[in-house]
């Protein structure tokens, strides 16, 4: 049977009206809220629905392992998807039919996901397509799916520069689209997450050019804020602090929003002592200049992989003093809401004393912020008791597997006897993230729990280890 991809399905209703709306932006606006007006589909008909087209990709991967991640954009009569393999596509959104297609790799093989791209248009009617793909960002013709051989060097510019390493070295990509901000293309990346990442720097680009505009440095340098909460030469060394999510923006008030992931080494941090800002931050910058606003640390000196995992959702509050708010989900199931334009806690966050580490060389944070409320919206402790099991033969595999392993807080240190995390690094609230209904006032998270087994062990960094087996060492623990 021939390859056919993963298929794109859309469903609509029988009824004979018609509505018409956009979903120009990555979860459907600059806020990202997730949020609709449409109301053609409703609970009312749902028993009506039918399948209106059936779109098929072409491009599995071998082995079933394909997956669609990307969230289509429909705008000015078309919609805008990418495939398993990363080839963007553009759709007649009423009928399926492939307008053009654009396959940055086009005689080799493509690697990672795509979540989705990034709509710009001027007044002049330029509409552009930023696609990212591999350590490359594109710029495509919106009408045509031509490469725009003005921007950056014939079309593209490549992620790995401007982040003061060596370029060669560094593995640098974008799950997640940027955001547009006037004629600025606000972009994070994503990294490896071993000693030798790259830093996470958020840049923004000039639409037209792709000249670099501003930087924001999230491992700062000397002089500048929060350099003092690493080790001295970490700015030039650490990695990770990197905005993989995607971005959200307060246009009236020229407010772009960061939501960043941990430093790496994501386990361990006894080479980077201190608090480690901004790493597992919100930050709020100028958008135009990428100056730093305010931020909010909400894991110090992470030890977890608590990334904040998702855009942060712009709400709107029944508060006479603070009605205009940032709600961040995170990975450890906590909700934290800010003033957007201070950033003053809206409820208070208190500091509680959290256990140390047993490694050697590590530093722990001594308190992790905890907000009084809203409550955790999944479990945060795990004990023996809660490990069930549908038989013995089971049970005596998951005491086997899970051995000598504390079960304890979200804020437990890993070591060598393993912990038992949950709601765990794939738990809380995942890329997907909130949504938010401004008629109810109702913010909706999917909420998901998955314990994780972490173990810590010693491994070699003697000069002349291959790569392949440096990468097996950092990622086994048998």
């Amino acid at each position: 049977m021939a390859k056919v991809g993963w298929i794109l399905i859309v469903i609509v209703c029988l009824s004979s009206c018609r509505q018409k709306h956009d979903w120009p932006v990555y979860r459907g606006d600059k806020s990202s809220t997730g949020y609709s007006t449409l109301s053609q589909i409703n609970s009312k008909n749902l028993d009506q629905l039918a399948v209106a087209w059936v779109f098929h990709t072409g491009d599995a991967r071998a082995g079933n392992r394909s997956t669609i991640q990307c969230n289509p954009l429909v705008v000015n009569n078309r919609m805008y998807i990418t495939s398993p393999q990363l080839v963007l596509l553009a759709l007649d959104p009423a009928t399926g039919k492939e307008l053009w297609r654009f396959n940055p790799f086009a005689g080799s093989t493509a690697t990672g996901v795509n979540r989705g791209v990034t709509y710009w248009q001027d007044e002049k009617g330029d509409r552009r397509i930023f696609f990212a793909a591999g350590a490359w960002l594109y710029a495509i013709n919106a009408d045509n799916g031509q490469l725009i051989n003005s921007f950056g060097k014939n079309g593209r510019i490549d992620l790995r520069e401007g982040l003061d390493r060596a370029p060669e070295k560094l593995s640098v990509w974008a799950t997640s689209p940027g955001i547009i901000y006037k004629n600025l293309l606000i972009q994070g990346t994503a990294l490896e997450e071993g000693y030798d990442a790259a830093p996470g720097f958020v840049r923004a680009y000039n639409t037209y050019t792709g000249a670099v505009e501003w930087t924001f440095k999230t491992i700062p340098p000397p002089g500048e804020y929060g350099y003092d909460t690493w080790n001295k030469d970490s700015y030039q060394k650490a990695g990770g602090t990197n905005a993989w999510a995607g971005l959200s923006l307060d246009e009236e008030n020229g407010l772009v929003y960061l939501p960043l992931g941990s430093p790496a080494f994501d386990f361990y941090g006894g080479n980077r002592a201190g608090q480690n800002l901004f790493g597992n931050c919100i930050v709020a910058l100028d958008a135009a200049t990428g100056k730093r606003k305010w931020h909010y640390q909400l894991v110090h000196h992470d030890l977890w992989d608590y990334d904040l995992p998702a855009p942060p959702t712009l709400v709107t509050l029944r508060n006479d003093s603070m009605p205009l708010a940032v709600a961040q989900v995170t990975k450890m199931g906590m909700l934290f809401l800010f003033d957007r334009i201070s950033g003053k806690p809206i409820f208070p966050i208190e500091e509680k004393p959290v256990p140390g580490s047993t490694l050697p060389g590590e530093y722990t944070s001594p308190t992790q912020p905890l907000p009084v409320k809203p409550a955790p919206f999944v479990r945060q402790r795990i004990t023996e008791n809660d490990l069930k099991a549908i038989s013995d033969s089971s049970r005596l595999y998951i005491q086997k597997l899970v051995g000598k392993a504390r079960t304890g807080s979200i804020y437990t240190p890993p070591d060598t006897s393993g912990i038992i995390q949950i709601p765990g690094t794939r738990g809380g609230a995942e890329w997907g993230g909130a949504s938010f209904d401004p008629e109810t006032g109702l913010l909706y998270v999917n909420a998901n729990e998955l314990p994780l087994l972490l173990k810590m062990k010693s491994i070699s960094t003697a000069a002349g280890s291959q790569p392949g087996e440096h990468l097996y060492n950092i990622n086994n623990c048998g």
